[in-house]
């Protein structure tokens, strides 16, 4: 609709869940060099599954549809199984973007 802001252009948060073969890819690293690419602030970690990522996003939306498509394939060695995307309200707590242990 004309006049109405889409989520595209408004700033959002998402809790990201990648499961598969994505640990021990550089999954974390070349996620991270995305979300900056981007213009993302948050944070992506490993979990103690052994075949899980996490990730929380914030930036505008058309960014965030675009880091969700990029966990779908992931990088070169990557094997992603399944994609679990939670949409949270914004909060802009994050400065920059982190791998964290």
């Amino acid at each position: 609709m004309e006049g109405v802001p889409s989520v595209r252009d408004s700033l959002v948060r998402a809790r990201i869940l990648v499961r598969g073969v994505v640990q021990g890819v550089f999954f974390r690293a070349s996620m991270r060099e995305e979300a900056l690419r981007l213009g993302l602030s948050g944070w992506v970690r490993n979990l103690p599954d052994g075949e899980s990522v996490e990730a929380v996003v914030e930036g505008r939306g058309d960014a965030v549809e675009r880091i969700i498509c990029w966990c779908l394939r992931g990088p070169p060695a990557a094997r992603v199984r399944e994609l679990r995307v939670e949409l949270e309200p914004y909060k802009g707590e994050f400065r920059g973007f982190e791998i964290r242990y």
